[in-house]
């Protein structure tokens, strides 16, 4: 899907539908953003004019951003009459299984056969909405993160009647726009927030036992593994950390901590085949001895021009 050829409708005008607004907006695309009513829809669309100004005050976009987004974006309180002409139909509404498949049955009624309309859904089940309509292969997962204008990531995520061919012309519409998509399976919390809620629910349990705070929580946190995914997965991070540190310190914390720390099977697999990560070769990532000293050495340099960076940005005033 080319980018400024695509006619893009969103439905919710609150903050993220904005920002989806904003982003494809800006990077081509006509857009028109829908709300319960003319005056929601106005007033979200006002929002994102505004924002789009300050933003490009502020050097975040480029100069005449705002100027071509407040050409591209219109408005409407009417969903039927809104979806009709559009080729791609984003559903970002309360996150509700219920309101969603309401919302979704109407976009479906009203847009065109060959519409593609796409759930902004953070967890709830693309296969569980794609039950609801009549076209299931034109439906899928678009996840963006908040705020949606700023972060690169987005998972697409087909369910299983999704039409797969469809696939390639969301990623050239996504790249176009800025973002970095990723194709991910319709299993609960996707990729992002199955992690990310993990991670606090143990950092939330740690709270809860009273030896820590969550001051100091966040404190480790963006300064150890914290900074390193800032450029670099959990895969590469254990990589080149080493797999025999890494189950090592499982077995320790499983001592202290209970099953839930159990070695993860693949892990001791490898360590016991003597898959060491990029120090003996192989890893998670498979890197051969040319491959691992490459990223050991920008690693490196990614790691000194960061720690630069979190200076500069923590020394610059609001």
């Amino acid at each position: 899907m080319q980018i400024e050829t695509t006619r893009v409708a969103v439905i919710g005008a609150g903050y993220m539908g904005g920002g989806i607004a904003q982003t494809l907006t800006k990077a081509g695309a006509q857009c028109i953003l829908i709300d319960q009513t003319p005056e929601s829809a106005r007033q979200g669309h006002a929002r994102v004019i505004e924002q789009a100004r300050d933003f490009e005050a502020k050097g975040y976009f480029p100069a005449g951003s705002a100027a071509d987004i407040e050409s591209r974006l219109t408005w409407s309180g009417d969903l039927a009459s809104a979806v009709a002409d559009a080729d791609l139909i984003f559903e970002v509404v309360y996150e509700d299984l219920d309101v969603k498949i309401d919302v979704l049955t109407r976009i479906e009624q009203f847009a065109r056969p060959d519409a593609i309309i796409a759930s902004n859904t953070s967890a709830i089940p693309i296969g569980a909405m794609a039950e609801a309509l009549t076209k299931p292969e034109r439906f899928f997962g678009i996840h963006w993160f908040n705020p949606a204008q700023l972060l690169p990531g987005v998972e697409i995520i087909p369910a299983a009647l999704s039409d797969r061919s469809l696939v390639p012309g969301l990623i050239e519409l996504l790249t176009a726009a800025g973002k970095e998509p990723a194709v991910v399976p319709d299993t609960p919390g996707f990729v992002c927030n199955r992690l990310q809620f993990a991670l606090f629910k143990e950092a939330a349990l740690m709270v809860e036992e009273g030896e820590v705070t969550a001051e100091q929580i966040d404190t480790v946190v963006k300064a150890s593994f914290g900074f390193r995914l800032a450029l670099y997965g959990p895969f590469a991070v254990a990589d080149m950390a080493g797999l025999d540190v890494y189950a090592n310190s499982y077995k320790s914390l499983e001592k202290a901590l209970g099953e839930r720390f159990t070695v993860p099977d693949s892990l001791r697999e490898r360590v016991e085949a003597g898959d060491l990560g990029i120090k003996s070769g192989g890893g998670y990532l498979g890197l051969n001895e040319d491959e691992a000293k490459r990223l050991i050495g920008a690693r490196d340099n990614a790691y000194v021009a960061l720690a630069a960076l979190r200076r500069e940005l923590a020394s610059t005033p609001s």
